[in-house]
């Protein structure tokens, strides 16, 4: 059985220190607390603990100069900092210096709970996890990768909780079905799920699609109309292509994260809602923040939860499974030989699952007997080749991709002085995918 995590909780207040020490022994952990920094970094000396949550403003040693000094010993443990309302600006210069992550008061104590079991799990700590059976990792995911397990670890730990949810990954890797995942693990299950695909609608109309609108708002609104927002009230509300909503919407978006409540396009009533929001996207939102184009107050707000999901190429034991849970689904009893699935395994999958998925399809319909076969498959597919076992990537596609992925942790690793957690947070990625991918490149800290 897996030793109590301990945890130091840091805070001038008696009070917020007993409610956080609490909350945190209620979930099975050791818990020591400090009045200050200082009185903080004398704990550290004579114990090692999984998780540090800190106060930010506090007498002789704040939260920051906390950070600055446990990181000039070495690598501190993962780090969570607790700001005042609107202290985006302090927020931001703590996670540059390797905080793990940050909460603004006020914050629920799921959340809480939440943040600090990721972050001890992210640190390498154990904490009982829950582990899968079956082919599938979540509700209509299947696989069993360790990125794939990571994440579905990660939801179902999320999923108990109210707390927003961004889903990270390319194209076809299952954003959706993470997020109605989250909604069917959670105590919202029975409640609606709706789903809103951003990059689909223009400005104006997205914004009467979520927040609906009066009669008489624009031309051709000849009756009200409820949004999402009322729709999805008492469920979860999953809107995906985040980086794709202008500015406009991303401050009426804000409110209703922060205040609970909207108005309808052409309207001034106050309207409360009570939805969990799951937002997912392909684009770098950090990147997006620094170039102006996506607001950071708004990135802070839906980046409580963070999931990646592995595309395909990085997930390539996990085809045959998928391979036989599509061929189910379309209730298929084709044989699959050697040949074909070798063929399938080779292939880079740009479209990742959603393209896989299709490719079976087609083979179904293709089929003249009661197996699959290699004409059966698309030419991009045919002309891949697989490499024998040990031999170096070819200097193509698939070479390529993973080359442009090793210098990219290689400069994230360099430019953090190998602080994996500051790394992993550049990148996107988990503190444990990314010490699986450098083992994976052989990436270690020189000497």
């Amino acid at each position: 059985m897996a030793n109590k995590p301990n945890v130091l909780v840091v805070d001038d207040k008696a009070s917020m220190r007993d409610m956080l020490a609490m909350a945190l022994t209620a979930k099975g952990m050791e818990v020591t607390q400090a009045e200050n920094g200082q009185k903080a970094l004398e704990a550290a000396e004579g114990k090692r603990f999984d998780a540090i949550v800190s106060d930010l403003k506090m007498p002789k040693l704040d939260g920051l100069g906390l950070l600055r000094a446990l990181s000039e010993k070495g690598e501190p443990p993962p780090f969570i900092m607790i700001t005042a309302h609107g202290s985006v600006k302090d927020a931001v210069e703590a996670m540059s210096l390797g905080a793990a992550d940050f909460m603004e008061k006020p914050f629920e104590l799921a959340e809480f709970e939440f943040k600090v079991e990721r972050a001890i799990q992210e640190g390498g700590a154990a904490l009982e996890p829950t582990r899968p059976t079956g082919d599938e990792a979540l509700p209509g995911l299947v696989g069993s990768a360790p990125q794939l397990l990571e994440v579905a670890d990660i939801v179902r730990r999320a999923a108990r909780s109210t707390v927003p949810v961004l889903i990270l990954g390319e194209s076809g890797t299952g954003k959706e079905l993470v997020a109605r995942a989250v909604h069917e693990l959670s105590p919202r299950e029975t409640n609606p799920f709706v789903a809103v695909h951003a990059g689909a609608l223009a400005a104006g109309v997205l914004e009467s699609e979520l927040f609906g609108h009066e009669k008489g708002a624009f031309t051709g609104a000849d009756s009200q109309r409820k949004g999402r927002f009322e729709t999805a009230d008492g469920g979860t509300l999953f809107l995906d292509e985040l980086g794709e909503i202008p500015q406009t919407t991303q401050v009426k978006l804000l409110r209703v994260l922060q205040d609970k409540t909207f108005e309808r396009v052409g309207g001034s009533e106050q309207l409360r809602t009570d939805v969990r929001l799951v937002c997912a996207t392909n684009r770098n939102l950090r990147e997006m923040v620094k170039e102006g184009g996506f607001r950071e107050d708004l990135f802070y707000r839906v980046n409580v939860v963070t999931v990646t999901l592995p595309p395909l190429r990085e997930r390539g034991g996990d085809i045959p499974r998928l391979v036989q849970y599509f061929l189910g689904k379309e209730g298929s009893k084709l044989a699959m030989p050697e040949e074909v699935m070798s063929r399938l395994e080779a292939y880079h999958w740009p479209g990742n699952v959603r393209e896989l998925e299709n490719v079976i399809r087609r083979c179904i319909a293709l089929a003249t007997d009661d197996s699959i076969k290699v004409e059966d498959l698309p030419p991009e597919i045919t002309q891949a080749t697989r490499l024998p076992p040990g031999e170096e990537p070819p200097q193509g596609l698939v070479g390529d991709l993973e080359r442009i992925e090793r210098n990219s942790l290689l400069n994230a690793l360099k430019e953090t002085g190998w602080n994996v957690s500051r790394a992993a947070r550049i990148l996107g990625v988990g503190r444990t995918a990314l010490q699986y991918k450098m083992k994976k490149y052989g990436l270690k800290k020189p000497d």
